[in-house]
């Protein structure tokens, strides 16, 4: 017999509005808490000194994940001019100074390298894998990484506001992008050094941080009904691929693992979602008419 799960079988998504200072994991901590959850995750790391949208998915809810990391975001930050640190923000040891300060032209200039596709170095203090080893962690230790240019797609980097210190910009991007890179690297282009002075992502693909709960607010409605409202459907992680309808009878046989025939159509090879009665029965790959399940949600 297998040992029951502890907690209740919460299903959903939880948007938050992370605050500075506080770790992503520990946020997801609070809130499984909050909630008396089996099981949960969050939709993309912030750093700890960042804040912004932290999306954490419940239960089944995690199953879409993946979608939802995979989704464009956006970010508010500002670069400070004149010097670099070791971390690439304000909260590292200052390594390099700078006297030379871009003028607002020369900024609006550089910036067009880094959109579309470009190639992104991480930061020294990131979670990126070294031989086995998270390289924050090398970093603590005073160990300096040749670290590999990564992909990332930029779909849009713009200026908000800037005056003779620093930049206030707004990024959208895809999967994978780091700002305190983009920071770092803006200032070596323009020749005055930069870093992230602070940072707030906006949006993440379906979730907004205008929509998030403050830590505050969550601790204020742990363990009661009232937390359970705020709660927004499993499906809201899946609403960047296509939906296709599915009977009763096919509903059974895909929660069963097995392909089952769609009402819609999709072209074929698609990754679509099932669903019956607007609920999400499975994630699949459309072929020659049916749904074979890669994922299944049992709710």
């Amino acid at each position: 017999m297998g040992r029951r799960k502890k907690g209740n079988p919460v299903h959903g998504w939880l948007i938050v509005d992370k605050p500075a200072g506080i770790t992503s994991t520990s946020v997801v901590g609070k809130v499984r808490w909050a909630l008396e959850a089996q099981k949960a995750g969050h939709a993309g790391t912030l750093d700890p000194d960042a804040t912004g949208v932290l999306a954490i998915a419940l239960g089944e809810a995690t199953k879409t994940v993946p979608f939802v990391t995979d989704a464009l975001k956006c970010y508010r930050f500002r670069v400070t001019w004149g010097a670099a640190t070791a971390t690439d923000d304000a909260s590292g040891e200052v390594i390099a100074t700078s006297e030379q300060r871009p003028d607002p032209a020369e900024v609006e200039a550089a910036l067009t390298a880094f959109r579309g596709d470009i190639q992104q170095i991480p930061p020294q203090v990131s979670a990126v894998k070294v031989e086995g080893e998270r390289a924050y962690d090398l970093a603590r230790e005073g160990i300096e990484m040749d670290l590999a240019a990564r992909p990332l797609f930029v779909e849009r980097l713009e200026v908000v506001t800037q005056d003779p210190d620093g930049a206030e910009l707004e990024m959208v991007c895809g999967k994978g992008g780091y700002v305190r890179s983009i920071a770092r690297d803006l200032g070596q282009a323009l020749g005055c050094l930069g870093h992230v002075a602070w940072l707030r992502r906006v949006w993440s693909g379906p979730f907004r941080a205008e929509d998030g709960l403050s830590m505050d607010q969550i601790e204020a409605l742990a363990r009661t009904p009232d937390l359970l409202t705020h709660l927004r459907p499993l499906e809201l992680g899946l609403v960047d691929i296509p939906e296709v309808a599915v009977t009763a009878a096919a509903a059974s046989r895909l929660q069963h693992g097995n392909p089952g025939e769609v009402l819609t159509g999709a072209s074929y090879g698609d990754v679509c979602w099932a669903s019956h009665g607007g609920q999400a029965i499975a994630v699949g790959v459309y072929r020659a008419g049916a749904l074979h399940p890669t994922k299944v949600f049992q709710i």
